[in-house]
């Protein structure tokens, strides 16, 4: 999990920066971009951080929390749907990212990246294959936006429980379908998706 990071800290670069995003294949629901610093990413405490695609959601929460505590900065940027459709997925993504580094509370002297370079940056900064998998400041900044974004899907089901947000979290899937097909896209549907568009044109 830590060769990339060891490296960099071997070679006094420091302090490192992970970033990833939750939301970016879903079709409704905002794209979130979290950037995250930690304090010692060989904490003990942190070896539980793994990608957040691969722990419960329970231990998502708890890790979650624990990363708040642990980190010594942390920025979250949340693109509504309506500016993913605008901007288009991969440069609403890419300025999403810009954006979640300069917020956060010190500048990072690199920045890793979960797939994507940051284009435009103004900071070194290296895109890593899966990521999540093996930074562990890629894979804090992965949980930290997979939380927060299911947290607000969790919110939006209760706005629009004809969808069942909360199960699917505006990803596609069956029951997502049939719902769209009764009822129509609302509001938070990304119109430039095609499946979305589909229904719009009918």
């Amino acid at each position: 999990m830590k060769v990339i990071e060891q490296l960099l800290i071997n070679a006094g670069i420091s302090p490192i920066a992970g970033v990833d995003e939750a939301g970016r294949g879903a079709c409704a629901g905002p794209l979130v971009i979290a950037s995250v610093i930690l304090h010692n990413p060989y904490a003990p405490e942190l070896s539980v951080v793994r990608d957040s695609k691969e722990i419960s959601e329970k231990k998502r929460e708890e890790t979650f929390e624990l990363i708040q505590k642990s980190a010594l900065s942390i920025s979250v940027v949340i693109v509504p749907a309506k500016e993913v459709d605008q901007r288009g997925v991969h440069a609403a993504n890419l300025d999403g990212m810009r954006r979640a580094v300069h917020g956060l509370d010190q500048i990072p002297a690199y920045v890793l990246t979960d797939g994507y370079a940051i284009e435009g940056l103004g900071l070194p900064n290296l895109a890593v294959w899966k990521g999540d998998q093996v930074v562990v400041c890629i894979s804090a900044a992965s949980i930290i936006a997979k939380v927060t974004r299911d947290r607000i899907m969790r919110a939006m089901d209760a706005q629009y429980p004809q969808f069942g947000f909360a199960g699917h979290k505006g990803y596609i899937t069956a029951s997502h379908t049939r719902a769209l097909e009764e009822h129509g896209p609302c509001i938070e549907h990304r119109r430039s998706f095609s499946n979305i568009a589909g229904l719009i044109h009918k």
